[in-house]
Parts: C-alpha cells; sequence; structure tokens
C-alpha cells in the first residue's frame, strides 16, 4: 500500500497549516485507499535540528525519503516557507528526495503570497529530487474552517497526477 507523510514546517505545533495539510492527506487517502503516516511536525523536534547527528531527526529524515507522497507544508514567512523546513530539508543532499512525490503546500495570510508555492517552496524540493506533478496549494490562512471544501476542488484537479505514486 502506498503510503501518504505529512510534514508540516511551522514554529508552532498543532497549527492550522498543520490541519490543511492533514486534511490534504486524508483526501487523498479517501480517494486512493493509501495509508496515511503519522504527522512530522517539526515544531516538536526544532530543539533538535542543529545537533548533529542526531538519531530523531534521522529517523524523520529516512520517514520523509521514504514516502511515496509527501505533503510539504509551512506557513509563508517573509514570501517563502520557514527557516524550520529549511533546516530540515538542508540535511538531504541534491537528489535525496528521488523516490519522492511531493505536494508543496503553503498556508498564506494575504493573496500576494499566492506565488510563493510555485516560486520557493517547489524549486527546493525539485532540487532535492522529488517529482512535484501537482499544482502547488497557496492556502488562505483564514479560510482554515473551509479547508475540506477548498481542498476538495484542489483534489478533484490535481489527485489525478498523483496515481502513479499512489498506486505503488
Amino acid at each position: 500500500m502506498a503510503t501518504i507523510v505529512v510534514l508540516v514546517g511551522n514554529p508552532q505545533p498543532g497549527s492550522r497549516t498543520r490541519l490543511v495539510a492533514e486534511e490534504v492527506a486524508r483526501q487523498l487517502a479517501e480517494r486512493t485507499g493509501a495509508g496515511i503516516a503519522p504527522t512530522i511536525d517539526l515544531a516538536d523536534v526544532a530543539g533538535a535540528l542543529f545537533r548533529f547527528p542526531d538519531a530523531e531527526i534521522d529517523t524523520l529524515l529516512a520517514r520523509v525519503a521514504a514516502a511515496d507522497v509527501l505533503v510539504v507544508a509551512s506557513p509563508t514567512y517573509k514570501a517563502t516557507y520557514t527557516g524550520l523546513l529549511k533546516a530540515f530539508l538542508d540535511r538531504y543532499p541534491g537528489g535525496g528526495l528521488s523516490a519522492v512525490t511531493a505536494v508543496p503546500l503553503l498556508t498564506i495570510g494575504a493573496p500576494t503570497h499566492a506565488l510563493a508555492v510555485e516560486h520557493a517552496l517547489r524549486p527546493l524540493l525539485v532540487e532535492l529530487g522529488a517529482s512535484v506533478p501537482t499544482r502547488g496549494i497557496a492556502f488562505p490562512a483564514g479560510a482554515v474552517d473551509e479547508r475540506e471544501r477548498i481542498i476538495a476542488e484542489w483534489a478533484q484537479a490535481e489527485a489525478p497526477r498523483l496515481g502513479p505514486a499512489l498506486s505503488a
């Protein structure tokens, strides 16, 4: 069975970003029968990100690299993703996510940040070797209560592009 992993780079644990990312995973799993692994919320391990080596971080890195589909989520900070997410992803070598299909997701505070998901997060994932076949999700943070409907609209159009990864 294919596995979906959610990676959340919000410095605040249990964030709106996490709620949205988990909704993406839930809807993709519902459509395909894929399994969902426990969410990796980087706020829970922030203190370990700059310890080298760190067994807990190494375990999380291995879980991410083994995902069939990886939902990578961050709030938009200074028109890009958080430093917390960058610090985690910087631990991979170039091509370190070559077996992963990724879905980039940024929660945005204003429509002016909508392109950040395509111009900042997608290139980072591609640099790491991930396949990114869908449109990224620029999710309005103020619409978190509407996440089921908004993500359903995205999934209707984009989930078929994830078919090969989710049928693994």
